[in-house]
């Protein structure tokens, strides 16, 4: 067995290197289109394991799960033809590596405060962790560049605004779409403010300035309205905040306003998760709007990105964004927007069960777009979503227990298994949600298929399709004909059911290169703003816990910066 967790030797410390790394991820990713592109939801319709080379699903038919799983993370079995071998070290080596960094040692400076019970209040452990890290990356950001305001596009329920605030004393306005969630805001910040104040008091210590987050609802639907926003929303009376003892408001302007020549305020725009064309929107705002100095971006959703129409050279889309790019003509399409979304490090987590489920989750939903193809072809025709039918069954199958153990006592059952599952369906954030491995009741399976033989297994599995079936439909507001054969439809699937495995996984291991690419992307669009922008890619947050966590930050600078990546 071995890996590709040695150094790859690409760079992207100058817009030339990072070119070169794209055009390579380019030329590697081509031959492989019809593994990118394809829809696994076909995966029996257009018989997509044809597709691939024979001997590596000859091979990996037979491998174990555990095997399959870490496919995505590099690693190869020593039996496994030196094609394939190659093909999954070479994709590894060319990926952005995304082991937290040194972030002490990349930003000179940097204090990261753990928050406290208050602070961290509402957060689970994921957010905590990207809050607590991020936090001190910005706030040692904007002290590089003296920065008078903090914003938090994108901010959600203001936990990133309220630490930076409040724990770090930076004036913070949190825009998000979401009138609730500034209501949340605004209502957690005060309970917050009530905290500081009453420790204040009783430790007599003296009243210091407590910043509150201005929240502010808009949907950022453009550059222009994020400058409007940046602009029109500067510090200084109408940022809430409560005074230190015998400071003079004479003393209270000189916090937040600057003086001398620079008789403007400068911004540091900061985005936790900024989804989709967000995150796009921000390099670009940075770069237009003369307030803001800095900025530092986490992106995710790829599969919402626009994409420049090749017929429309003049459209601002999400990707590609760099002029070296465009000019390529490049377009990934959704599919390989969904795949980049993919996690290796979400997917070394799974264990053996989870890993089960998730293929046969994914071989259930191709056989049922048999049965859409086959008795509902207009309905294939609109892309029919169906969601996550994992949940579906399992809410079905606790729901029958109960109703089973009301009745007839204790006779089904239900295993919670913690470890995360891929969705079956959507591939778009790579966050994982816990699932239920489930058996059906014995009251389901056929009285000739309780013997403990094969033929059981082969059973249980029709018995959890149709009722994946049943819910499908239903989610599509159609109801069942009694002409549908799901039998014979499961019969004419399940014989490759075991390919399903090997080929979701070698899609996989193709999501990180493509997130790479737009990682890379983004970054050559600023080094192509020449020496006024000091830009680099840093892995700030743990992969295993946060999956999308490589920011982007940028600083305007007066002089010759080399843009450099860790």
């Amino acid at each position: 067995m071995g890996d590709a967790t040695e150094c790859n030797s690409y760079s992207c410390k100058n817009s030339d290197e990072t070119l070169a790394w794209i055009k390579s991820i380019i030329d590697f990713i081509t031959p492989f289109s019809f593994l990118i592109n394809s829809h696994v939801v076909n995966f029996f319709t257009d018989r997509l394991w044809l597709n691939v080379d024979k001997e590596w699903m000859d091979c990996l038919r037979g491998e174990s799960v555990q095997n399959l799983i870490l496919i995505p993370s590099g690693v190869i079995q020593d039996h496994w033809p030196t094609s394939l071998k190659n093909f999954i070290l070479k994709l590894r080596s060319m990926a952005f590596r995304q082991e937290q960094a040194d972030i002490d040692m990349a930003l000179p400076g940097l204090q990261m405060t753990s928050l406290n019970s208050v602070l961290a209040q509402g957060m689970n452990v994921k957010k905590k962790h990207e809050v607590e890290v991020l936090s001190a990356v910005v706030s040692t950001v904007a002290d590089s560049v003296r920065a008078h305001t903090i914003v938090d596009v994108g901010a959600g329920q203001g936990y990133l605004a309220q630490v930076l605030a409040f724990l770090y004393q930076h004036p913070v306005i949190a825009i998000d779409a979401c009138s609730h969630h500034g209501r949340v805001t605004g209502v957690r910040a005060e309970r917050i403010k009530k905290h500081y104040t009453s420790q204040m008091l009783k430790s007599g210590s003296g009243m210091r300035k407590l910043n509150v987050p201005k929240t502010i609802t808009c949907r950022v639907l453009s550059i222009d309205t994020l400058k409007t926003l940046v602009e029109t929303s500067l510090p200084g009376d109408d940022t809430e905040q409560s005074r230190l003892k015998g400071e003079s408001e004479e003393e209270q302007g000189k916090l937040h306003w600057p003086s001398g020549e620079d008789k403007k305020p400068s911004t540091v725009l900061a985005g936790l998760h900024a989804c989709g064309d967000l995150s796009v929107t921000m390099l670009k705002t940075f770069l237009e709007c003369e307030d803001v100095k800095a900025v530092v971006s986490l992106g995710c959703c790829y599969n919402l990105l626009s994409e420049e129409s090749i017929m429309d050279a003049d459209s601002q889309r999400g990707f590609p964004m760099s002029q070296s790019v465009r000019s390529t003509g490049l377009s990934l399409g959704k599919s390989a927007r969904d795949l980049a979304c993919q996690s290796a490090e979400r997917w070394r987590s799974l264990d053996m069960h989870a890993g089960i489920h998730n293929f046969e989750l994914h071989a259930f939903r191709a056989a049922f777009q048999m049965v859409l193809s086959k008795y509902y072809p207009e309905v294939v025709m609109s892309t029919p979503s169906i969601g996550r039918k994992g949940k579906a069954l399992r809410r079905r199958q606790q729901r029958r227990s109960a109703e089973s153990q009301n009745h007839q006592g204790s006779i089904g059952h239900i295993r919670q298994n913690s470890s995360p599952v891929l969705p079956a369906e959507s591939e778009n954030d790579g966050i994982m949600t816990p699932v239920l491995d489930i058996q059906p009741l014995p009251s389901e399976i056929p009285s000739n298929a309780k013997a403990g033989c094969d033929a059981t297994k082969s059973d249980n599995r029709f018995l959890l399709f149709k009722n994946f079936c049943r819910s499908g439909l239903s989610h599509l507001g159609i109801e069942q004909s009694l002409d549908i054969n799901l039998q014979s439809i499961w019969k004419e699937a399940e014989p490759f059911s075991d390919l399903i495995g090997p080929y979701w996984s070698l899609r996989a291991a193709l999501g990180p290169l493509l997130e790479t690419l737009i990682l890379l992307d983004r970054l050559l669009f600023l080094q192509e703003q020449g020496s006024k922008l000091e830009a680099y890619l840093l892995p700030i947050f743990d992969p295993n816990i946060s999956p999308r966590n490589v920011a982007i930050i940028a600083k305007k600078v007066d002089k010759d910066v080399r843009s450099c990546c860790f």
